[in-house]
């Protein structure tokens, strides 16, 4: 199984999916069971999606494929972000075709974000793929591939997330999550901002938060399970729970618990309008059992001084922010309606890091929008110069069917201009990180260790509060998911060296056990 991370693993790096641990198989000794592989495209939205999904599909009996082992049914789940993400999902279902004709009964699947995009276009241009579904309806996944088997291939796509669909949020849902110490968990979905750029709200629809009491359980059932780092997802987390308190305000009748809606602060405080998040922050940190609280992504227009004050004062948030940039041209953020300018954003930086001690700040960027001129790009050379970041995502601008951008054709930069600026801010970028990274050299860091180095078996790696990557060697074997405190001796580009100084925290999260149909 294929899944493609952002953020923590990189954008649209693959990792591979975990089965199991140093407990080694069992063995199936029944009936032979079908199984399923899921790859994965895109953001932690839907890397979470797909846990879903594999956990729905496990609950009507299939099993995860073995490595290098054809599965009975391949789900994609898709990204449209960028334009050569249509280029992958075709291609791909041009091989699967050939895999399909040699495989009777294999089931393909489409679903995701370039699924509530292309609709009916899917089964147009792949006419062998079985069930097409969109990112509202991801709970009837099973129920879909059921009816295609009964009345032939389908696509269900909807407009809208309905409130009380249990495909809405994740909770009434099961979910398999390959690494068992870690978990997302989405707070909000859709998003309210008209950014020119961004296909987001035209296939995640509006914003709409999860009740405040209901993230505080699911928190706390993770915990339960030996979680013990949380990822709160969001695609603008800072205006968690403003619809919320919306609503509430209008329940004069009282209809609604409003503690469980919109938390105890609320409801005991000045009852306004006004977003949850640094309330939210506050509430999962104290959860029993959390040790680290991260979260992705926050719009820098609406990064308040109450989270940047909830982030300081709860041990248990960590000191890295994404703060995306996207332009450092006021003109270009106008265009983007992006709703800050450069000084704007500079002045919000400089406040996380006065508020947040030893803050870690990583950010997107993108080159070659639609009328970008040299000057305006120098203005992004010059406002990462000032930034200092300790990493960025960088992208060459790709128009996308349906945002208001995709229309600005006769502005579009030339692709050989764009990667020669592209080159440019990276060289910038790769400075601040490289000093960044070396001044942590000499530093004690607690690290939550991930297993085995990919280059070097032989040392561990572990990832710091600030998101960063340690390899040490360490005397004996420490599981996955337990915490330790390192030396740091070295540094590269994106990793450190370090020394194992102690464990402090041995892993307690259950053991997915591999199960091998025979």
């Amino acid at each position: 199984m294929c899944r493609a991370y952002y953020g923590r693993h990189g954008p649209f790096g693959c990792a591979p999916a975990i089965f199991g641990d140093e407990s080694g198989p069992s063995f199936y000794d029944g009936p032979v069971a079908r199984t399923y592989e899921i790859r994965t495209h895109g953001c932690q939205m839907n890397e979470h999606d797909s846990e879903r999904i594999a956990g729905l599909l496990e609950a009507d009996g299939l099993l995860p494929a073995g490595p290098g082992t054809p599965a009975d049914v391949v789900v994609l789940n898709t990204c449209c972000i960028r334009e050569n993400a249509d280029n992958k999902l075709y291609g791909t279902l041009g091989h699967l075709k050939s895999v399909k004709a040699a495989q009777p009964g294999m089931e393909i699947v489409v679903a995701g974000c370039l699924a509530q995009k292309d609709r009916d276009g899917v089964r147009e241009r792949a006419p062998y793929v079985d069930v097409v579904l969109g990112t509202h309806n991801v709970g009837r996944v099973a129920e879909l591939l059921s009816e295609s088997r009964r009345s032939g291939p389908l696509t269900e796509v909807l407009d809208a997330a309905v409130i009380d669909d249990h495909a809405l949020f994740p909770t009434a849902l099961p979910a398999v999550r390959d690494v068992a110490y870690l978990a997302w968990v989405t707070i909000q979905i859709g998003c309210d901002n008209s950014c020119a750029f961004c296909i987001v709200p035209s296939v995640r629809g509006e914003e709409m938060s999860k009740p405040f009491g209901e993230l505080v359980a699911e928190v706390e059932a993770l915990a339960a399970d030996g979680v013990t780092e949380v990822t709160l997802l969001g695609q603008n987390v800072n205006s968690y729970g403003r619809d919320l308190t919306l609503a509430m305000r209008a329940d004069d009748a009282g209809h609604h618990d409003h503690v469980a809606v919109a938390g105890p602060g609320w409801n005991s405080g000045e009852r306004r309008a006004r977003p949850l998040f640094a309330d939210l922050l506050r509430a999962v940190g104290a959860v029993d059992g959390i040790r680290r609280v991260r979260f992705t992504s926050p719009h820098p227009k609406d990064l308040r001084p109450d989270t940047i004050l909830a982030m300081a004062d709860t041990p248990e948030v960590c000191e890295h922010l994404h703060l995306p940039l996207q332009s450092g041209s006021d003109s270009v953020l106008s265009a983007m309606r992006r709703g800050y300018t450069a000084d704007r954003y500079l002045e919000r930086l400089r406040d996380a890091r006065a508020g947040v001690a030893d803050l870690a700040v990583t950010t997107d960027i993108i080159i070659g929008f639609p009328g970008e001129t040299e000057a305006d790009f120098e203005a992004t050379l010059a406002l990462a110069a000032e930034a200092e970041y300790d990493g960025a995502y960088t992208f060459i601008y790709s128009p996308r069917t349906g945002t208001e951008a995709a229309a600005w054709s006769d502005k579009f930069v030339d692709h050989a201009v764009a990667v020669a600026r592209m080159d440019r801010l990276r060289a910038v970028i790769e400075r601040s990180m490289t000093r960044r990274y070396a001044d942590r050299v000499g530093r004690i860091e607690e690290v939550q260790i991930e297993g085995p180095s990919k280059k070097d078996p032989s040392r561990l790696t572990g990832r710091t509060r600030q998101n960063k990557l340690v390899h040490f060697a360490s005397r004996g074997p420490i599981r996955s998911g337990s915490y330790a405190t390192i030396e740091v001796t070295g540094s590269g580009l994106s990793h450190m060296l370090g020394e194992l100084v102690e464990v402090t925290h041995q892993a307690t999260h259950r053991t997915r056990i591999p199960v091998s149909a025979i």
